[in-house]
Formats: C-alpha cells, structure tokens, sequence
C-alpha cells in the first residue's frame, strides 16, 4: 500500500536538506525521481546518492520562477522516463534580508527582498504546478504535495514575507486540490505537509548562534514545543510518502502537521 513502485517523482529545491532526504526516502520505496533544482552540482550529489544504493534518478537544472526553465526541465523528465505521477513543490525558503531585527526593522525591509521571499514560496509553487500538473491534467491522475509551514498556522515574529507566503500555500492547497478534482479528474489529488522547526541553511541563523547554543528565538520554540527538540529532515519522509502512496487516495486538500506538537500546544 505505501510502495511507490513505477511512480516517476519530480522534486523541485531538490538540492536541499529535506528535499535530497525526501528524494532519497522516495526512491527507497520504488520511485523514480527527478531531483529539480537551480543548482545542477547540488541536485546531482543528492541524485548520486539515490543512483549509487541502487535507485534511479536523474539531476535536472531548473529555475522555479521560470516558466520556460520548467518547459525544459518537463521535456527533460519526460525523455527519461516517459511520464510524471508525482510533483512535490518542494523550493521555497527565506532570506535574512526580509527579516526584521534590530538593525533592519518593518520600515526598512526592502521591497524587492520582500518580493523575492513571496515568489518563491509561492509563485514557486504555482509555476510547477501550472507546468507538470497539465500532464496530469491530461492523463487524469497524479498527486501533488506542497510544503507548507508553521507560519502557515499562525504569523510568526521577523519573517513577515516568509509566514504570509507560507500562509498563502495552505489556501492554494485547498484551492487547486478542489479545482482539479471539480474540472479534470478526482484521481488527482493535492496536499501539503507543515513542517515544524528544523534546522536549516534558511533558518539556522535565526534558531542558533555561531558557537551552536540557542538564540532566544531558538529557545522559545524548543520550549513550544512539546517533543523538546527540532525536527529531522528525515522525519518529513514517512507523510509525504503517505500522501504520494495508494494509502491516501481518498485524502486531498489536507495539510499534515510534522511538527513535535508545535501546533497543538497553547503554552498553557
């Protein structure tokens, strides 16, 4: 019921931490992927990986926030492997540049970091969606998972672009699961997972000082938190797997929190 086998998986920020982890775990239960991302060097570490336990992958350059860049990105998947079942719109990210602090506050984010931080959480999403979901448009099946957040939920301090984007993926989840379910086919399904608080390159400098100790923000969320600890990249594999899997083929327009009970607990 959970195996992916003969299932083609395109992963876009596949270069990344969770990404290359979620591309690993995926093609560990029969997928094949491709790892899109706009480092090529970065995609193709992560695709080495897969290839050399045994699993098939192709590493494919491709720019999120361009269409024609996505074009050819799709031709190039579809030359290896014939078709796509899966998107998982994995890029997207935040930037120290639109974030307050006490040097940079509300009134001095720049608009173009501000611009940036959305589009790619956002018209990141969109974009793939519009290009590898006419396929499945087309062929009347597919599955799409979206990376959600806990900003998503409620708006967090600082990351003003990243919590309205990442807010913005939970309705667009809801919206394009129905949309596709309404005029093309309900074997098309759509939902997102919510990560909770990993470290990574995006957050680290938020969440952890340079001698590795917790910032103030860091502590508030450990102590939110009632697991106690960050999540792992690896633990986001089991529900995408999930949702990708026959195990989930009445769950659509959902969105899976992975977060340690983050989100459950009031501070009370």
């Amino acid at each position: 019921m959970f195996r992916l086998n003969g299932k083609v998986a395109v992963i876009t920020g596949a270069g990344g931490i969770i990404c290359s982890e979620l591309a690993k775990d995926l093609a560990g239960v029969g997928a094949k992927i491709a790892l899109l991302d706009l480092s090529l060097e970065r995609a193709q570490a992560a695709t080495d990986v897969i290839t050399q336990a045994g699993g098939d992958a192709i590493a494919v350059e491709a720019d999120v926030l361009s269409e024609e860049s996505l074009k050819k990105a799709k031709d190039s998947v579809l030359n290896k492997f014939g078709k796509i079942d899966i998107l998982i719109n994995g890029a997207g990210g935040n930037s120290p540049k639109a974030t307050t602090n006490p040097d940079q506050t509300f009134f001095d984010l720049p608009v173009d970091a501000i611009k940036w931080v959305f589009d790619l959480n956002f018209m990141g999403t969109v974009l793939p969606t519009q290009i590898f979901g006419k396929l499945m448009a087309d062929q009347k099946t597919g599955c799409i998972v979206n990376i959600a957040s806990m900003a998503s939920y409620r708006p967090l301090t600082k990351v003003l672009a990243y919590s309205s984007s990442k807010s913005a993926i939970v309705n667009y989840t809801e919206w394009m699961a129905v949309h596709f379910c309404q005029n093309y086919s309900p074997e098309i399904r759509v939902n997102a997972i919510a990560p909770g608080f990993l470290l990574t390159e995006q957050n680290r400098f938020l969440l952890t000082n340079e001698d590795g100790s917790l910032t103030p923000r860091g502590d508030s969320v450990i102590r939110s938190t009632p697991m106690a600890r960050f999540g792992r990249p690896d633990e986001m594999s089991g529900a995408v797997i999930y949702l990708c899997s026959d195990a989930a083929t009445f769950v659509t327009g959902t969105v899976l929190p992975i977060d340690g009970g983050f989100n459950a607990f009031s501070g009370v």
